[in-house]
């Protein structure tokens, strides 16, 4: 048997959580192309990702929704594999990673690295959640607001 084969017998291949996220890009790609004309279709889309998601990730992505908007309503809203995004200049600067999607033990809230909040030589870009506190809430607030100072990367 050649090494190829043997590579690809030994390996599982995608899970059906990666498909499933393969999947939902691809769609996603497509409703982006139709909603570059209309930010209303992007908050559409990650209302509907928002409604699907059980209980507690739908909460906290109802209020993270909401920080966002009114924090820094410059960055569009829209879905990034299957999971509520918001973009600046169609990059993706922050992201909502609920637990359940990956069968993860809690949520996480995440950068890219078109988010502004470079320090140093290392830092952090994912936070995990458990819950919105007013001091988590003050704290994603001001990341939020430092992130969208766009440094033209």
């Amino acid at each position: 048997m050649s090494p190829k084969k043997q590579t690809q017998k030994a390996s599982k291949g995608f899970t059906d959580e990666e498909r499933a996220a393969m999947r939902e890009r691809v769609r996603e790609l497509k409703a982006e192309a139709r909603a570059k004309k209309d930010r209303d279709a992007g908050e559409k889309e990650v209302l509907a990702a928002i409604a699907k998601m059980p209980e507690p990730d739908r909460s906290m992505a109802k209020r993270l929704h909401a920080i966002i908007k009114a924090s820094a309503p410059e960055l569009a809203p829209k879905t990034w594999y299957g999971m509520p995004a918001y973009a600046n200049e169609d990059k993706i600067v922050c992201y909502f990673r609920p637990a359940y999607k990956f069968r993860d033990r809690y949520a996480t809230f995440g950068f890219n690295d078109k988010a502004n909040l470079d320090e140093g030589a290392m830092w952090p870009t994912a936070f995990a959640l458990k819950e919105l506190t007013a001091a988590v809430e003050a704290r994603i607030i001001a990341l939020v607001k430092k992130s969208v100072v766009y440094r033209g990367l």
